[in-house]
């Protein structure tokens, strides 16, 4: 957090020394800051929070990717003559700990249509998940797992 103040700092610094004071210097600024710092990461010890935005992204991206693919198969689903429907709750062991980053599985899962975050177990260490096709509990748990979880992981650790 302290690098990314750093950042802010430079580019106030730059939009002050040109004489510019727009949202398009101030940008430019922020670029600039951000640049020579990821140029002296090595020096300061940091890795830098660039990265860390990244991985967001990238955590961001999976979860559209996976709204569009699940919206389309519950539509599948319901809109079928014959639905072959198999509901049902199961258990998800959590290898996240913390209490942001279980929410934050909690609710990527709930926004993902056909699923369906119900409860956390008391010692944290378990979610229990309703989904509208529980057919593959271990195929449904393996997809949480190498999804929202591994992603998450990558972006908050």
């Amino acid at each position: 957090m302290t690098l990314f103040l750093i950042n802010i700092i430079l580019a106030l610094v730059w939009t002050v020394v040109s004489g510019s004071f727009t949202l398009l210097n101030l940008g430019f600024g922020f670029l600039l800051g951000a640049a020579s710092l990821f140029l002296i990461r090595r020096e300061i010890g940091a890795s830098g929070y660039m990265s860390r935005i990244f991985r967001i992204a990238g955590l961001f991206l999976l979860f559209l990717r996976e709204l569009i693919l699940s919206a389309w198969r519950v539509a599948v689903m319901v809109l079928s003559p014959k639905m072959h429907l198999t509901p049902g709750i199961f258990a998800y062991r959590l290898k996240v700990d913390r209490d942001f980053e279980i929410t934050l599985l909690a609710n990527l899962i709930t926004l993902t249509p056909g699923t369906l975050s119900v409860d956390v177990s008391e010692d944290r260490s378990t979610l229990y998940v309703h989904a509208i096709d529980c057919s593959d509990p271990e195929g449904a748990r393996a997809d949480i797992a190498s999804g929202f979880e591994r992603k998450i992981l990558e972006a908050f650790r």
